[in-house]
């Protein structure tokens, strides 16, 4: 039975992704089935509502359409982009959202009343993917997620690998080119500089201009902020050669980022996500995973399975509510 008295036929648990320009909010039963959801715009047009008014709405409109009470919610696990203080459950920095300290877990215990977990949301995706998706059964998975920047996560023996205080596995803060571009985080030549959609991106836009892309200019011109994932994979599809070589070189350098990290973890499964993986995933596990054998080291080359990611949407809000249920309850969470 869940605690806090709660049936276990009416217990649910909430799942918050707060990644990307909308925030889902998914309510699943004991089993993981989900019961209902509601999806909502992370920053409102024009609303005075300010951001922990806007999750904990999210909140009650997802369990009004699985039917449940505030009364039913056994935890809330969300899972957040941005470094964390993950003890005191803080949001430090969201520089996309503009978001500064957002007291999350304080916030929405005294809204709820529930336990609240808040994690960072690509370790909370690879949990989904470890329970329930392409990594499961592995004794060690990592995960590596390209988008805006490179996302990446660890789950050893059951556990997310995190610091003591804040989330953890920065891959796409490793350095791969030394003296490379400079990256977002104020280092040169890091996996984010050189293989994230940003970098692609603005390289692709670069191509256009010269009029080596004519698809790519076509569909969506040159300005890097509107080449999104599809708009490359498009592209590539339609045979802009030069959009195609550079997504090539993005996956082989994603590759050398895995090497470096299986090199130190050894892990059995290696999971590939984030939206460009999912625009082109046949292209990205063919060139990440042959980059990534090329460049370990050869005693572990032939020992771990590099797998596209399954779940989608629902890897984050399914591996959210599962890791606030193992922390709550205490079965493999945090010590």
């Amino acid at each position: 039975m869940p605690k806090n008295g709660i049936s276990e036929k009416n217990a649910c648990w909430i799942g918050f992704d707060l990644g990307g320009t909308k925030m889902l909010a998914e309510v699943f039963d004991n089993q993981y089935r989900i019961l209902g959801k509601k999806r909502r715009k992370t920053r409102g047009n024009g609303e005075n509502a300010s951001p922990l008014d806007r999750i904990a709405a999210t909140v009650r409109d997802a369990l009004a359409d699985a039917g449940r009470e505030p009364d039913n919610l056994a935890g809330i696990g969300i899972g957040v982009p941005g470094p964390l203080d993950i003890e005191k459950g803080v949001l430090l920095e969201s520089v996309n959202l503009g978001w500064d300290k957002l007291p999350l877990k304080a916030g929405l215990e005294k809204a709820f009343g529930c336990p609240v977990i808040v994690a960072n949301d690509v370790d909370v995706g690879l949990y989904g993917e470890y329970l329930f998706g392409a990594a499961q059964d592995a004794r060690c998975a990592i995960g590596v997620f390209p988008g805006t920047g490179i996302g990446g996560a660890c789950v050893y023996e059951g556990r997310i690998l995190r610091g003591k205080a804040r989330s953890c596995f920065e891959i796409g803060h490793i350095q791969v080119l030394p003296d490379g571009p400079l990256c977002g985080c104020g280092q040169h030549g890091c996996l984010e500089a050189v293989a994230s959609r940003l970098a692609v991106s603005s390289s692709a836009a670069a191509a256009a201009m010269r009029g080596e892309a004519p698809h790519l200019l076509a569909a969506q011109g040159t300005d890097a902020a509107q080449i999104r994932s599809k708009a490359l994979a498009d592209a590539v599809a339609a045979g802009d050669r030069a959009i195609e070589t550079l997504v090539r070189d993005a996956a082989r350098w994603l590759g050398v980022g895995i090497a470096t990290a299986a090199s130190l973890l050894a892990p059995d499964t290696v999971v590939l996500g984030g939206g460009m993986v999912e625009a082109m995933p046949d292209l990205f596990l063919k060139e990440a995973e042959a980059s990534a054998r090329a460049h370990v080291m050869r005693s572990i080359r032939d020992t771990f399975a590099v797998e596209v990611a399954r779940l989608g949407d629902s890897a984050a809000t399914l591996g959210a509510a599962a890791w606030a249920r193992t922390c709550v309850d205490g079965e493999n969470g945090p010590s």
